[in-house]
Protein backbone atom coordinates (compact mmCIF):
# COMPACT_ATOMS: atom_id res chain seq x y z
CA UNK A 1 0.00 0.00 0.00
CA UNK A 2 2.37 2.67 0.75
CA UNK A 3 4.58 1.46 -1.97
CA UNK A 4 1.49 2.70 -3.88
CA UNK A 5 1.27 5.80 -2.91
CA UNK A 6 4.91 6.16 -3.44
CA UNK A 7 4.52 5.24 -6.95
CA UNK A 8 1.24 7.30 -7.51
CA UNK A 9 3.11 10.56 -5.94
CA UNK A 10 6.22 10.01 -8.06
CA UNK A 11 3.84 10.15 -11.23
CA UNK A 12 2.31 12.89 -10.11
CA UNK A 13 5.20 15.55 -9.50
CA UNK A 14 6.46 15.78 -13.14
CA UNK A 15 2.98 15.74 -14.01
CA UNK A 16 1.97 18.94 -11.71
CA UNK A 17 5.75 20.33 -12.73
CA UNK A 18 4.85 20.73 -15.93
CA UNK A 19 1.16 22.27 -15.51
CA UNK A 20 2.81 24.78 -13.26
CA UNK A 21 5.24 25.01 -16.17
CA UNK A 22 2.77 25.79 -19.15
CA UNK A 23 0.64 28.03 -16.73
CA UNK A 24 4.01 30.21 -15.66
CA UNK A 25 4.37 30.24 -19.26
CA UNK A 26 0.96 31.46 -20.69
CA UNK A 27 1.20 34.18 -17.84
CA UNK A 28 4.13 35.31 -19.19
CA UNK A 29 3.26 35.15 -22.68
CA UNK A 30 0.01 37.17 -21.76
CA UNK A 31 1.89 39.55 -19.60
CA UNK A 32 4.57 40.29 -22.48
CA UNK A 33 1.72 41.14 -24.86
CA UNK A 34 -0.50 43.55 -22.52
CA UNK A 35 0.69 47.00 -23.81
CA UNK A 36 -0.02 49.89 -22.10
CA UNK A 37 0.34 53.25 -24.24
CA UNK A 38 1.57 56.06 -21.64
CA UNK A 39 0.66 59.51 -22.68
CA UNK A 40 2.42 61.63 -26.04
CA UNK A 41 2.92 57.75 -27.30
CA UNK A 42 1.75 56.44 -30.23
CA UNK A 43 2.41 52.56 -30.83
CA UNK A 44 2.70 51.52 -34.58
CA UNK A 45 1.35 47.48 -35.09
CA UNK A 46 2.36 45.15 -37.59
CA UNK A 47 -0.06 41.73 -38.65
CA UNK A 48 2.19 39.55 -40.32
CA UNK A 49 4.36 41.96 -41.46
CA UNK A 50 1.62 44.37 -42.79
CA UNK A 51 0.43 47.34 -40.73
CA UNK A 52 -2.56 46.52 -38.81
CA UNK A 53 -3.24 49.73 -36.67
CA UNK A 54 -2.05 52.99 -34.31
CA UNK A 55 -2.12 52.17 -30.78
CA UNK A 56 -3.33 55.50 -28.73
CA UNK A 57 -2.70 56.60 -25.02
CA UNK A 58 -4.42 53.38 -23.21
CA UNK A 59 -5.06 49.46 -22.35
CA UNK A 60 -4.13 47.38 -25.52
CA UNK A 61 -3.11 43.39 -26.35
CA UNK A 62 -1.54 42.06 -28.70
CA UNK A 63 -1.70 38.64 -30.01
CA UNK A 64 1.44 36.85 -29.69
CA UNK A 65 3.25 35.65 -32.83
CA UNK A 66 0.66 37.23 -35.68
CA UNK A 67 1.10 40.91 -34.01
CA UNK A 68 4.12 43.43 -33.19
CA UNK A 69 5.19 46.60 -32.13
CA UNK A 70 6.58 48.05 -35.34
CA UNK A 71 8.00 51.76 -34.15
CA UNK A 72 7.04 53.38 -31.02
CA UNK A 73 6.54 57.26 -31.80
CA UNK A 74 7.00 60.08 -29.74
CA UNK A 75 3.96 62.58 -30.68
CA UNK A 76 5.96 65.94 -28.40
CA UNK A 77 7.24 68.25 -30.48
CA UNK A 78 11.07 67.91 -30.96
CA UNK A 79 13.65 70.08 -32.12
CA UNK A 80 17.34 68.81 -33.94
CA UNK A 81 20.01 71.47 -34.34
CA UNK A 82 21.86 70.88 -37.53
CA UNK A 83 25.51 71.37 -38.33
CA UNK A 84 26.75 74.62 -40.31
CA UNK A 85 26.12 74.57 -43.71
CA UNK A 86 28.54 76.44 -46.34
CA UNK A 87 25.90 78.81 -48.38
CA UNK A 88 27.35 81.04 -51.23
CA UNK A 89 25.27 84.57 -51.76
CA UNK A 90 24.50 86.20 -54.86
CA UNK A 91 27.31 88.68 -54.38
CA UNK A 92 29.47 85.05 -54.33
CA UNK A 93 30.42 85.37 -50.52
CA UNK A 94 30.66 81.92 -48.74
CA UNK A 95 28.81 81.76 -45.51
CA UNK A 96 28.72 79.06 -42.34
CA UNK A 97 24.94 79.16 -41.76
CA UNK A 98 23.62 76.30 -39.29
CA UNK A 99 19.88 76.11 -38.59
CA UNK A 100 17.65 74.83 -35.37
CA UNK A 101 14.55 72.71 -36.55
CA UNK A 102 11.13 72.75 -34.53
CA UNK A 103 9.25 69.51 -35.69
CA UNK A 104 6.31 67.05 -34.45
CA UNK A 105 5.00 63.90 -35.56
CA UNK A 106 1.69 64.19 -37.16
CA UNK A 107 0.87 60.64 -38.32
CA UNK A 108 2.72 57.66 -36.83
CA UNK A 109 1.96 55.76 -39.75
CA UNK A 110 3.44 57.84 -42.61
CA UNK A 111 6.18 58.44 -40.12
CA UNK A 112 6.82 54.85 -39.74
CA UNK A 113 6.31 53.92 -43.58
CA UNK A 114 6.86 57.46 -45.11
CA UNK A 115 10.68 57.48 -45.70
CA UNK A 116 13.56 55.88 -44.15
CA UNK A 117 15.42 57.57 -41.80
CA UNK A 118 13.74 61.44 -41.43
CA UNK A 119 15.95 63.20 -39.41
CA UNK A 120 18.46 62.59 -42.09
CA UNK A 121 15.89 63.68 -44.72
CA UNK A 122 15.08 66.44 -42.77
CA UNK A 123 18.68 67.78 -42.63
CA UNK A 124 19.47 67.14 -46.09
CA UNK A 125 16.39 69.30 -47.70
CA UNK A 126 17.23 71.96 -45.05
CA UNK A 127 20.25 72.39 -46.64
CA UNK A 128 19.27 72.40 -50.13
CA UNK A 129 16.58 74.72 -49.30
CA UNK A 130 19.17 76.93 -47.63
CA UNK A 131 21.66 77.09 -50.45
CA UNK A 132 18.61 77.90 -52.85
CA UNK A 133 17.50 80.90 -50.39
CA UNK A 134 21.23 82.40 -49.95
CA UNK A 135 21.46 82.21 -53.03
CA UNK A 136 19.32 84.68 -54.28
CA UNK A 137 20.37 86.73 -51.74
CA UNK A 138 23.17 89.47 -51.65
CA UNK A 139 25.16 89.29 -47.97
CA UNK A 140 23.74 92.52 -46.64
CA UNK A 141 20.19 91.29 -47.49
CA UNK A 142 21.09 87.78 -45.80
CA UNK A 143 22.21 89.66 -42.50
CA UNK A 144 19.00 91.39 -42.37
CA UNK A 145 16.62 89.26 -43.45
CA UNK A 146 16.43 86.31 -40.80
CA UNK A 147 12.68 86.35 -40.38
CA UNK A 148 12.35 86.25 -43.89
CA UNK A 149 14.71 83.14 -44.90
CA UNK A 150 13.29 80.98 -41.59
CA UNK A 151 9.65 81.79 -43.39
CA UNK A 152 10.44 80.47 -46.63
CA UNK A 153 12.61 77.29 -45.01
CA UNK A 154 9.64 76.44 -43.11
CA UNK A 155 6.94 76.37 -45.68
CA UNK A 156 9.39 74.60 -47.76
CA UNK A 157 10.24 72.08 -45.15
CA UNK A 158 5.96 71.69 -44.30
CA UNK A 159 5.09 70.81 -46.88
CA UNK A 160 7.84 68.57 -47.97
CA UNK A 161 7.37 66.39 -44.90
CA UNK A 162 4.03 66.17 -45.02
CA UNK A 163 3.84 62.96 -46.94
CA UNK A 164 6.13 61.76 -43.79
CA UNK A 165 3.58 62.56 -41.23
CA UNK A 166 5.81 65.37 -40.13
CA UNK A 167 4.91 68.83 -39.20
CA UNK A 168 7.26 71.73 -39.03
CA UNK A 169 6.47 74.42 -36.66
CA UNK A 170 9.64 76.62 -36.77
CA UNK A 171 12.97 77.02 -38.55
CA UNK A 172 15.27 79.27 -36.86
CA UNK A 173 18.96 80.58 -38.53
CA UNK A 174 21.25 79.75 -35.39
CA UNK A 175 24.35 81.55 -36.78
CA UNK A 176 25.83 83.21 -40.01
CA UNK A 177 29.32 83.76 -40.19
CA UNK A 178 30.50 85.59 -42.92
CA UNK A 179 34.64 85.15 -43.61
CA UNK A 180 37.19 86.68 -41.20
CA UNK A 181 37.63 89.74 -43.46
CA UNK A 182 34.21 90.63 -44.05
CA UNK A 183 33.34 90.47 -40.23
CA UNK A 184 36.47 92.32 -39.56
CA UNK A 185 35.20 95.11 -42.71
CA UNK A 186 31.61 94.54 -40.64
CA UNK A 187 32.99 95.51 -37.18
CA UNK A 188 34.58 98.72 -39.03
CA UNK A 189 31.49 99.61 -40.29
CA UNK A 190 29.32 99.25 -37.18
CA UNK A 191 31.94 101.00 -35.32
CA UNK A 192 31.87 103.82 -37.83
CA UNK A 193 27.84 103.62 -37.35
CA UNK A 194 28.16 104.32 -33.45
CA UNK A 195 30.51 107.46 -33.85
CA UNK A 196 28.59 108.62 -36.58
CA UNK A 197 25.32 108.06 -34.48
CA UNK A 198 26.89 109.49 -31.07
CA UNK A 199 28.27 112.66 -33.08
CA UNK A 200 24.58 113.30 -34.43
CA UNK A 201 23.67 112.47 -30.82
CA UNK A 202 26.29 115.04 -29.63
CA UNK A 203 25.44 117.63 -32.53
CA UNK A 204 21.71 117.34 -31.37
CA UNK A 205 22.25 117.74 -27.58
CA UNK A 206 24.43 121.18 -28.41
CA UNK A 207 21.59 122.48 -30.74
CA UNK A 208 18.77 121.62 -27.97
CA UNK A 209 20.77 123.01 -25.19
CA UNK A 210 21.53 126.27 -27.46
CA UNK A 211 17.36 126.26 -28.17
CA UNK A 212 16.78 126.44 -24.72
CA UNK A 213 19.17 129.12 -24.01
CA UNK A 214 17.55 131.00 -26.89
CA UNK A 215 13.87 129.99 -25.25
CA UNK A 216 15.36 131.65 -21.93
CA UNK A 217 16.64 134.58 -22.96
CA UNK A 218 13.57 134.63 -25.33
CA UNK A 219 11.01 134.60 -22.26
CA UNK A 220 13.40 137.10 -20.20
CA UNK A 221 13.01 139.46 -22.87
CA UNK A 222 9.20 138.76 -22.68
CA UNK A 223 8.70 138.90 -19.23
CA UNK A 224 11.04 142.42 -18.96
CA UNK A 225 9.25 143.57 -21.61
CA UNK A 226 5.94 142.97 -20.09
CA UNK A 227 7.01 144.13 -16.88
CA UNK A 228 7.53 147.44 -18.47
CA UNK A 229 4.12 147.53 -20.52
CA UNK A 230 2.84 147.00 -16.90
CA UNK A 231 4.86 149.57 -15.23
CA UNK A 232 4.14 151.18 -18.31
CA UNK A 233 0.36 150.94 -17.95
CA UNK A 234 0.11 151.69 -14.13
CA UNK A 235 2.13 154.90 -14.82
CA UNK A 236 -0.47 155.90 -17.53
CA UNK A 237 -3.02 154.78 -15.03
CA UNK A 238 -1.52 157.12 -12.35
CA UNK A 239 -1.32 160.08 -14.35
CA UNK A 240 -4.86 159.68 -16.08
CA UNK A 241 -6.06 159.12 -12.18
CA UNK A 242 -4.54 162.29 -11.31
CA UNK A 243 -5.76 164.59 -14.21
CA UNK A 244 -8.97 162.86 -13.31
CA UNK A 245 -8.79 164.09 -10.07
CA UNK A 246 -7.83 167.21 -11.05
CA UNK A 247 -10.36 167.66 -12.98
CA UNK A 248 -12.74 166.75 -10.10
CA UNK A 249 -11.20 169.61 -8.57
CA UNK A 250 -11.24 171.75 -11.36
CA UNK A 251 -14.95 171.23 -12.02
CA UNK A 252 -15.85 171.36 -8.16
CA UNK A 253 -14.24 174.93 -7.84
CA UNK A 254 -16.04 175.94 -11.02
CA UNK A 255 -19.06 174.62 -9.21
CA UNK A 256 -18.68 175.95 -5.97
CA UNK A 257 -17.77 179.87 -7.73
CA UNK A 258 -20.88 179.59 -9.86
CA UNK A 259 -22.74 178.53 -6.79
CA UNK A 260 -21.14 181.35 -5.50
CA UNK A 261 -22.02 183.78 -8.12
CA UNK A 262 -25.28 182.24 -8.35
CA UNK A 263 -25.77 182.80 -4.25
CA UNK A 264 -24.83 186.64 -5.13
CA UNK A 265 -27.48 187.09 -7.43
CA UNK A 266 -29.90 185.43 -5.96
CA UNK A 267 -29.08 188.52 -2.60
CA UNK A 268 -29.10 191.06 -5.31
CA UNK A 269 -32.37 190.00 -6.82
CA UNK A 270 -34.02 189.68 -3.29
CA UNK A 271 -31.86 193.28 -2.29
CA UNK A 272 -33.88 195.05 -5.40
CA UNK A 273 -30.41 197.33 -5.53
CA UNK A 274 -31.00 200.55 -7.27
CA UNK A 275 -29.98 201.71 -9.89
CA UNK A 276 -27.71 204.04 -8.31
CA UNK A 277 -26.03 201.40 -6.53
CA UNK A 278 -25.76 199.43 -10.18
CA UNK A 279 -23.89 202.66 -11.25
CA UNK A 280 -21.63 202.27 -8.33
CA UNK A 281 -20.46 198.99 -8.60
CA UNK A 282 -19.86 199.11 -12.51
CA UNK A 283 -17.78 202.14 -11.46
CA UNK A 284 -15.63 199.44 -9.32
CA UNK A 285 -15.52 197.47 -12.36
CA UNK A 286 -14.68 199.71 -14.41
CA UNK A 287 -11.95 200.59 -11.66
CA UNK A 288 -10.20 197.08 -11.85
CA UNK A 289 -9.92 197.01 -15.35
CA UNK A 290 -8.47 200.18 -15.92
CA UNK A 291 -5.71 199.41 -13.13
CA UNK A 292 -5.14 196.47 -15.81
CA UNK A 293 -2.48 196.42 -18.35
CA UNK A 294 -5.43 196.54 -21.34
CA UNK A 295 -4.73 199.79 -23.10
CA UNK A 296 -7.98 199.64 -24.71
CA UNK A 297 -11.15 200.02 -22.64
CA UNK A 298 -14.55 199.97 -23.35
CA UNK A 299 -17.17 201.77 -21.40
CA UNK A 300 -20.67 200.90 -21.09
CA UNK A 301 -23.14 202.89 -22.37
CA UNK A 302 -24.92 203.14 -18.98
CA UNK A 303 -21.86 205.02 -17.90
CA UNK A 304 -20.38 206.98 -20.70
CA UNK A 305 -22.32 210.45 -19.54
CA UNK A 306 -20.47 211.64 -16.66
CA UNK A 307 -23.60 213.64 -16.17
CA UNK A 308 -25.35 211.00 -15.38
CA UNK A 309 -22.69 209.51 -13.40
CA UNK A 310 -22.28 212.20 -11.22
CA UNK A 311 -26.02 212.50 -10.82
CA UNK A 312 -25.75 208.96 -9.50
CA UNK A 313 -23.20 209.22 -7.16
CA UNK A 314 -24.85 212.05 -5.98
CA UNK A 315 -28.15 210.54 -5.40
CA UNK A 316 -26.17 207.83 -3.86
CA UNK A 317 -23.95 210.14 -1.65
CA UNK A 318 -27.77 211.55 0.01
CA UNK A 319 -28.90 207.64 0.62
Amino acid sequence: MFLSLLAITANVTPLLIVVVVLVLLILGIVAANIKIVPQSKAYVIEKLGAYSATWQTGLHVKIPVFERVAKIVSLKEQVVDFKPQPVITKDNVTMQIDTVVFYQITDPKLYTYGVEHPLSAIENLTATTLRNIIGELELDHTLTSRDTINAKIRGILDEATDPWGIKVNRVELKNILPPREIQDAMEKQMKAERERREAILRAEGDKESKILVAQGQKEAKILAAQADKEAAILQADAVREQKIREADGEAQAILAIQRAEAESIRLINEANPSQAVIALRSLESLEKVADGNATKLIIPSEIQSVAGLAASVKELVKE
